[in-house]
């Protein structure tokens, strides 16, 4: 039998990721070892572990976020890797450095890249250089309003004002003129500086309503790069992804390979090394421009897991222990269909409000086609200190009919109580006749609840639903 990759991986994170990593070490014979905050002492991931250790309370300042005491646990457990998953200091220069500096691989890109990705304004640049298609925008962050209104008139308004050091919808605002522009910069920039610690903020021209494109990438450390294709990630609420599926509904062939051909270029421009995941805007005449890219394994990965059959956080692994990748683009070609939901602890009927309690039952989906990532359990408490994501039901079919219809029976199967969760409106979004037939945009999710919104108002003052706004079969809140 061969030797495992490494000795001992610690997995510096927690919930649903930190359960596939595991996973992904036992299929690959690698003892892990699970960080976790006080918060998480019985976690799912901390029970099945081989080993788990403390690195701190439940604040993610002095546990998750922590790199002393998550460089500290890789030490006195002898582990001479580390696996991010994603979040928290998965995309954190400073870790991956010191990892390197204590001899500890660090399972993910070279803290250079890490940096130069995590800057969007250096992003763009890069991948300018490389060829791939762009957004008219600002060359690297605006100095000062002045310069910022002359680049807007430069570019056409609209243009969407974004934070050079992070993203997730943070330090970021549209502005339509130059009043606009001159009130929300300085918003935007201090958006930025709570979030990331850097107000810089650079300028782009905004698409309505485009469609969120993104295509998964893996690279070696012997200068191969591979495109695993694209995933349609348009269905958001305040720029956080609520559902993905691959391949991307209603793209045209000749779309798609040019697409594949510009991310793995960028990849291989920047010497991308490991999972990675280049972001495009798509407009309603099919061009792509490049958005940023994610230097980290995705919670959406699982869709193009469903489609090729290769296990991204596997091949992270041999990636970072230096095996070369045996993938092309042939052998990756999708097979079937598949779509990812994301079941978050909140109650979607009171303006999203987080909720959090003890899971009283919990009974996952099933059956033929159906995947479930979750570190739920009945009588497992969900702690009010981190992120929502309860887990994710990912559906494959031979084709997209086969993986909604798979989804709707598998949303049907799933029981979660003690806590309010978005199942009920997950199921509601499924049954959408604009979904169903691929319709999607950036905006579908703000306009289905304005939907909602508009029918129960004329419920509640006695008129009939219309069809388009009557809510979907056996979707009710």
């Amino acid at each position: 039998m061969a030797a495992p990759l490494f000795r001992k991986v610690l997995i510096a994170n927690r919930g649903e990721i930190a359960l596939r990593v595991l996973r992904a070490c036992r299929d690959l014979g690698i003892p892990a070892v699970v960080a976790y905050s006080e918060a998480d002492r019985d976690s799912l991931a901390v029970r099945l572990a081989d080993q788990a250790v403390c690195i701190g309370p439940a604040a993610v300042a002095r546990s998750y976020n922590n790199i002393p005491a998550v460089i500290s646990a890789a030490l006195v457990t002898g582990c001479d890797a580390l696996h991010p998953g994603y979040g928290f200091l998965a995309e954190n220069p400073d870790l991956a450095e010191i990892c390197g500096q204590v001899g500890v691989v660090f399972v993910g890109p070279r803290p250079e890249i890490i940096e130069k990705m995590g800057n969007k304004a250096h992003a763009r640049r890069m991948m300018r250089d490389a060829g791939v298609p762009l957004l008219p925008g600002t060359d690297g962050p605006v100095q000062n309003l002045g310069e910022a209104r002359a680049a807007a008139r430069r570019i056409g308004y609209p243009v969407i004002i974004k934070a050079a050091a992070g993203g997730g919808g943070r330090g970021m605002r549209v502005a339509t003129d130059d009043a606009a522009l001159t009130r929300l910069v300085p918003v935007a920039q201090a958006e930025a500086v709570a979030a990331f610690g850097n107000g810089a903020v650079y300028l782009e021209r905004y698409l309505e309503r485009p469609r969120h494109v993104e295509v998964q990438v893996l690279g070696d450390h012997h200068g191969h790069v591979v495109a695993l294709g694209e995933r349609d990630c348009s269905l958001q609420r305040r720029h956080q992804k609520v559902i993905e599926e691959a391949p991307a509904p209603n793209l045209p062939r000749k779309v798609r390979e040019t697409l594949l051909r510009a991310a793995a270029k960028g990849a291989k421009a920047v010497q991308y090394t490991g999972a990675g995941t280049l972001e495009f805007l798509l407009d309603r005449d099919g061009h792509f421009y490049f958005m940023e890219m994610n230097a980290r394994i995705q919670v959406e990965h699982p869709v193009t897991e469903a489609v090729t059959g290769v296990d991204l956080v596997a091949w992270q692994l041999r990636i970072a222990a230096g095996q070369p990748l045996t993938l092309d683009n042939r052998a990756t070609e999708p097979v079937g269909h598949a779509i990812e939901v994301r079941i978050t602890a909140e109650d979607a009927s009171d303006g999203f409000r987080p909720n959090v309690g003890t899971v009283d039952t919990y009974v996952a989906p099933g059956g033929p086609g159906v995947r479930v990532d979750s570190h739920l359990y009945a009588g497992y408490t969900v702690p009010p200190f981190y992120d929502a994501l309860l887990g994710k039901v990912i559906t494959w079919g031979r084709d997209r009919t086969e993986a909604l219809a798979r989804m709707e029976r598998a949303l049907g199967e799933t029981v979660v109580t003690g806590i309010t969760h978005t199942v009920p409106l997950q199921r509601q979004l499924i049954a959408d006749e604009g979904f169903r037939r691929g319709e999607v945009h950036t905006g579908f999710i703000p306009d289905f609840l304005d939907r909602q919104a508009a029918a129960v108002r004329r419920e509640s003052a006695g008129d009939p639903p219309t069809r388009e706004a009557a809510a979907p079969e056996g979707g009710g809140r």
